[in-house]
C-alpha cells in the first residue's frame, strides 16, 4: 500500500485536535465567564466546571494520538499487528474514560441542583458519542485480533 494512502485521514484526525485545542484555550474560559455572569447563583462552580471540561480533553488527545499511530501502521503495511490492536484497545479505553468523566460530573451537576437542561444535554451527547466509539473500538479489535489467529493458522499451515 502506497504511503499517502491515509493522509486525507491524518489530515482530518489533526484539523479536529487542532480545532478543539482552540476551542479549549479561547471559548471554553470565554464561554464559563459568560454563563457565571450570566448566572450568579452558579458563578462558584465556574472554575470546577471548567477544569473538569479542560481535564476531559487529555484522553480525547491521547485517542487521537492512537488513531495517528493507528494510520501510521496502515500506511506501512502494518494494519494486521499487535501494535494495531494496542492503538484500537488505547482508543477504547480513552473513549472510555471521557464517557464516566462526563458521567460524574453529569451527576455532580443534578446532585448540586446546578443542571442547565442545555449542558446536560450535551453532556449526554458526548457520553452516548464516546460509548459508541468505545463500542465500535472494541468490536474492530475484536475482529483484528480473530484475523490475526487466523493469519497466524495459516502461516503455520504447510
Amino acid at each position: 500500500m502506497k504511503r499517502g494512502t491515509t493522509f486525507f485521514l491524518k489530515i482530518a484526525v489533526v484539523l479536529i485536535g487542532v480545532i478543539v485545542l482552540a476551542l479549549s484555550i479561547f471559548w471554553l474560559p470565554y464561554q464559563a465567564n459568560l454563563l457565571a455572569n450570566m448566572y450568579p447563583e452558579f458563578s462558584y462552580l465556574q472554575y470546577p466546571l471548567l477544569l473538569g471540561l479542560l481535564v476531559t480533553t487529555i484522553p480525547f488527545f491521547f485517542a487521537l494520538y492512537q488513531a495517528l499511530k493507528l494510520l501510521r501502521n496502515i500506511d506501512y503495511e502494518k494494519a494486521f499487528s499487535t501494535m494495531t490492536i494496542q492503538s484500537l484497545k488505547q482508543i477504547k479505553y480513552s473513549a472510555l474514560t471521557i464517557s464516566v468523566m462526563y458521567m460524574v460530573g453529569f451527576i455532580t451537576l443534578l446532585y448540586l441542583n446546578a443542571a442547565n437542561p442545555g449542558i446536560l444535554l450535551m453532556g449526554l451527547v458526548i457520553i452516548f458519542c464516546s460509548g459508541v466509539i468505545a463500542v465500535f473500538a472494541a468490536l474492530l479489535q475484536k475482529l483484528l485480533n480473530k484475523a490475526l489467529e487466523i493469519k497466524s493458522e495459516n502461516e503455520l499451515t504447510v
